[in-house]
């Protein structure tokens, strides 16, 4: 056997193997992604109970996802999901922009908190946004790029509150929401721009639905 046909075998023995540890560490990779990446992000302690993504489909759950609150505020979270469907696309895993077709987020506990200067929501994206001029200061040196193809977030439950209420939160409506094909036509975007999608479209939502003045209507209360 000459020495590039040698070469080339060693090279595909190479990715193969490549290919083979992304699947198999695939579950930690995401669960180290989520909490490190996640906590890092938003300034605020991440968690998740469970990961397990097929390594053979790259569909899979995450299991209790709690998004904790920024400091300043009392709420025990702002957002709260026992379950996540997702699907990955495994080819993409070792190229430099990981597809995500579909992630679902089905019946979260969602609490929008009024603190005395901004809510959580704001205090999350400002902190998502400021970790995102970090990395691009620092040129985003390997940093993996994402597109998602489809993520809804469906069946919430929601609560608002502020301080004028106290220590009760009244229920709020959160409409559905979908949204497609993020980071597609940049050829895909960072975590942290990611975030601020995400947070942004259920901030626009929460707002909606918990003004102040709707919420001391509701409470019969002031705001302070």
């Amino acid at each position: 056997m000459n020495r590039p046909c040698r070469l080339f075998l060693i090279l595909l023995a190479l990715v193969g193997a490549t290919a083979i540890w992304l699947a198999t560490n695939l579950d930690f990779r995401v669960e180290n992604a989520i909490t490190e990446n996640g906590s890092a992000m938003t300034k605020a302690t991440v968690s998740v109970d469970t990961v397990k993504i097929a390594s053979a489909s790259g569909k899979g759950t995450i299991g209790m996802l709690v998004v904790s609150n920024p400091p300043g505020f009392r709420t025990p979270h702002a957002f709260k999901a026992s379950s996540i469907d997702v699907d990955i696309d495994l080819a993409s895993l070792a190229s430099d922009v990981v597809v995500i077709r579909v992630i679902t987020i089905n019946g979260p506990d969602v609490i929008y908190e009024h603190g005395d200067a901004t809510t959580n929501f704001d205090a999350l994206q400002n902190n998502i946004a400021a970790q995102r001029n970090i990395m691009r200061r620092k040129g985003d040196q390997g940093e993996k790029k994402l597109i998602v193809e489809e993520l809804t977030i469906c069946n919430a439950t929601a609560w608002a509150s502020a301080p004028f209420m106290g220590n009760k939160n009244i229920s709020i409506p959160l409409p559905d929401i979908t949204l497609k094909n993020i980071g597609m036509d940049r050829g895909g975007i960072s975590p942290e721009e990611l975030g601020v999608v995400v947070t942004g479209a259920l901030k626009t939502r929460l707002t909606s639905a918990a003004s102040i003045d709707r919420l001391a209507k509701a409470t019969g209360g002031g705001s302070q």
